[in-house]
């Protein structure tokens, strides 16, 4: 059986490059799947310092700018998953996502950890679809 779907990588100057053997994202059959987001610069500046809500918009914005670059709008946003440090910050990123993304429902789950790499606070991947069905 021959697999004709196209895998091809996004890459953006807007979000920090990959500091590991993976992409951004890929799309592939008409969705983007977005690599999980931590809260660094585009330019590669940590925040591990900063506060959760800080880290929360650095990451989210990270998302949203590899989720343009693959041309898809955050209307397209069909799952998203959020990776926090301590559930008490869940109330924290219900207030920032909701903020960042005020007409957006995708499907999400929020997966408390007690730790991430580097000593981040957060980290988020999401999976769009970029036709219309």
């Amino acid at each position: 059986m021959t697999n004709n779907v196209t895998l091809t990588p996004v890459l953006t100057d807007d979000a920090p490059r990959p500091a590991g053997h993976y992409s951004q994202a890929m799309t592939a059959g008409g969705q983007v799947f977005i690599s999980g987001q931590l809260p660094i610069r585009p330019d590669g500046a940590p925040l591990p310092d900063d506060g959760f809500e800080a880290q929360a918009r650095q990451a989210i914005g990270n998302m949203l700018a590899i989720l343009t670059a693959a041309g898809a709008t955050p209307e397209r946003l069909a799952r998203v998953t959020a990776y926090i440090v301590g559930v008490e910050n869940w109330p924290r990123f219900n207030a920032v996502y909701a903020e960042m993304l005020p007409d957006v429902r995708p499907a999400r789950t929020v997966v408390p950890v007690p730790e991430l790499h580097y000593g981040y606070l957060i980290e988020i991947d999401a999976i769009a679809v970029l036709a219309n069905d």
